[in-house]
């Protein structure tokens, strides 16, 4: 399915920053005003993700008014979008209307204007006014990366460089970088580096040229540049890589505790994912990366040691992501989650590599990551992540390009694939020890690529829609999603599925099911704060909580909302009985994990596990699914470190894993209230009380 990065969505700038990149802030510079030359009547703008030209953008302008046109196409869908915007002689924005669709179908319909002194805005996230003194800005839900230009050049002309933002909160701009850029025809472009603070999680990074003309939109994997730079693209990708890993780096270095003595965690109640229950209050030590001793709990430091005061909470055995495309920010958030494993479940080797490179050297903040190697077909559907084969024996080749490389636990196929290739793309994944797993591509069905050689199916509506799609209707455009609502009807007594299952059970056949996408997009709607965030959904930006008031898909009426409803209770009441079965199911995401590692977590309950068999899955199961477990998933003498705190009892109300106040990873301890003011987030719980011996 793969919503979450890099193209969750991109039907807003918002979506953009946050869903589609990952950004970062680094050397400061102190942002200058200068004289704006007038903007041509037109520009025009490509997208560029992952090297491959996506989309565009035209902006017009007349006597009156901007006018913005922004479309893109990848992996089957697209998003497209018009907006019509006038500004004030201040350059704030005083009506905004924006129309056109999401990436996943959802209509977009947002207004923004001013009447007497007061601004009213309206989108599908959310409605409001408030009096409008020439100080705010309006941050858009559903604009172009347009927008990022127009803030920009608001704030650069206040002396601070600062504006309140509607809804809520503040805007402000920073220098960072500078860098030279050659037009197609070898002019000099002079592009200065902005990163705008206050919309998301992370800045939002903008290039300016010497006349404060808007060059692009930048981040690690998406560019949005002016049209005769497109060959520059790849410079400013590395540069917002760059700018983004200082960014982490120096968080980092902040919030890291890497202790030179032995650290005991005190008075905690340790839960034993083996005999699924909690011991007595005791003490953990660990001495470097190892757990050495667990002891009776202690009243002072014991001389050479460092205690963190655990004050009764329970401590639990690292999680696992289960299908993550990380990045830096993913990688972060996960380990302030307690998430401390990741299965990394498709991305390019240059931005995998280097990433897992800085995570082991401890540079930033991140889980274990075991690497798939994705492998998509060519075609006018492609994914820009991971490699593309156009033939056969293409595809085989990259199966051994990975194999030969080492390090990769499994290959992912995703759509485009020709079913007919996959046999041949098993037989060299497993001569190279490699498990297969990965969508049912396009024209073929779950039973087929099992028998091709599939280890295990990658999202739970992919072996479903076998069962209710002719085998003509292509998977690779919203059929995927569009589908589901066929789910109500289906006969899970009928032969189809049962063969399915049977044969699942009879060769051992796992399911990544991702249940907490399935629920965002099944049953999310426009206006409504999404179920899974209600738990942490106050403690973000204002940005990520309208993004969590809106739906992935357009519903029509009330028939089509009751259809996806009822395909939702559908794909739960398939989980159960796999789960009665005996089907492995393995908690994953496609959403970044961390917080939604939780929700996904709690929906495993729903298929039938209790709380203490959730955390087994999702700790001990999990690391011996992966062949980790001599060395983690569980907390014992000689182990690795891996574990979190939590001040209540998961074993007894899962959602406590939800509020974590300290994690080891390999004996490096975080704790996540140092981390997330650094992002926004208003911090959970409070720091544990340290004391160290003379």
């Amino acid at each position: 399915m793969q919503i979450q990065k890099p193209m969750k969505a991109i039907q807003s700038i918002i979506s953009v920053v946050v869903l589609m990149t990952t950004l970062g802030c680094s050397q400061q510079y102190e942002a200058v005003n200068t004289v704006q030359v007038a903007l041509p009547n037109q520009e025009k703008f490509r997208l560029i993700l992952g090297g491959t030209d996506v989309g565009g953008m035209l902006v017009n302008r007349n006597a009156e008014n901007i006018i913005i046109d922004y479309s893109y196409s990848n992996n089957g869908r697209g998003s497209s979008s018009k907006e019509v915007l006038k500004l004030s002689d201040t350059g704030l924005p005083i009506d905004w209307r924006i129309t056109g669709k999401t990436v996943f179908g959802n209509e977009v319909d947002e207004q923004f204007s001013l009447q007497d002194n007061m601004a009213y805005w309206q989108s599908t996230a959310e409605k409001g006014s408030a009096k409008f003194n020439n100080s705010a800005i309006y941050i858009a839900q559903n604009a172009s990366p347009y927008a990022l230009y127009i803030y920009a050049t608001a704030l650069l002309e206040k002396p601070n460089h600062s504006l309140s933002a509607l809804p809520s909160g503040e805007l402000t701009i920073t220098q960072v970088d500078k860098v030279d850029l050659k037009d197609i025809s070898g002019v000099l472009v002079n592009a200065t580096i902005y990163a705008i603070n206050g919309i998301e999680l992370d800045p939002s990074y903008i290039a300016l040229d010497e006349n404060q003309h808007m060059i692009g939109y930048l981040s690690p994997r998406a560019v949005v540049i002016r049209e005769g730079l497109e060959q520059q693209s790849k410079i400013l990708s590395d540069l917002a890589a760059s700018l983004n890993a200082s960014r982490f780096e120096k968080i980092a270095k902040k919030t890291t505790h890497l202790y030179e003595k032995p650290v005991r965690i005190n008075n905690v109640r340790i839960f034993d994912p083996v005999n699924m229950q909690l011991t007595d209050s005791q003490s953990v030590l660990i001495e470097k990366d190892k757990i050495t001793a667990i002891e009776p709990l202690v009243d002072i430091p014991k001389e050479g040691e460092i205690l963190i005061d655990g004050n009764g909470g329970t401590l639990i055995p690292g999680l696992y992501e289960m299908h993550g495309h990380m990045s830096d920010n993913d990688a972060l958030l996960n380990v302030m989650a307690g998430v401390t494993s990741v299965r990394d479940m498709g991305n390019e080797i240059e931005i995998l590599d280097p990433l897992i490179e800085k995570i082991e050297s401890n540079q930033i903040i991140g889980p274990r990551i075991t690497k798939s190697g994705f492998i998509e077909g060519k075609s006018e559907f492609s994914a820009a992540t991971g490699e593309i084969a156009s033939t056969e024996q293409e595809a085989v080749d990259l199966v051994n390009t990975y194999g030969e490389k080492g390090g990769y636990f499994q290959i992912k196929i995703y759509s485009s694939i020709n079913g007919e290739w996959v046999p041949a793309m098993a037989k060299a994944a497993k001569k190279h020890g490699m498990r297969v797993t990965g969508h049912i591509p396009a024209f073929s069905t779950v039973d087929e690529m099992i028998a091709a050689g599939y280890d295990e199916i990658t999202h739970i509506n992919q072996g479903m829609l076998s069962w209710v799609l002719d085998r003509d209707e292509d998977t690779r455009t919203l059929y995927r999603i569009t589908g589901m609502k066929r789910f109500v009807d289906l006969d899970l007594n009928s032969e189809k599925v049962q063969n399915t299952l049977n044969t699942m059970v009879e060769k051992n056949i796992a399911v990544d099911p991702t249940i907490v996408i399935h629920e965002f997009g099944l049953t999310a709607r426009n206006g409504k704060t999404r179920i899974g965030t209600k738990d942490y959904i106050d403690n973000m930006p204002v940005g990520v909580q309208r993004q969590a008031k809106v739906g992935l898909l357009n519903v029509a009426d009330q028939e089509e909302d009751k259809a996806y409803q009822l395909a939702f209770d559908k794909v739960i009441e398939t989980l159960a009985l796999m789960h009665k079965k005996g089907i492995f199911l393995v908690p994953g995401t496609d959403l970044g994990g961390a917080f939604e590692l939780h929700r996904e977590l709690e929906l495993f309950k729903k298929i039938g596990m209790s709380n203490v068999e959730v955390l087994r899955r999702a700790s001990y199961d999990m690391a011996n699914y992966l062949g980790y477990g001599d060395q983690l998933g569980s907390i014992e003498v000689g182990k690795l470190a891996d574990f979190f705190l939590v001040p209540g009892d998961p074993t007894a109300d899962l959602r406590a894993i939800k509020t974590v106040s300290m994690v080891s990873k390999g004996g490096v301890i975080y704790f996540p209230s140092e981390v997330y003011p650094e992002f926004g987030i208003k911090p959970f719980t409070t720091i544990p009380t340290i004391v160290e011996s003379n």
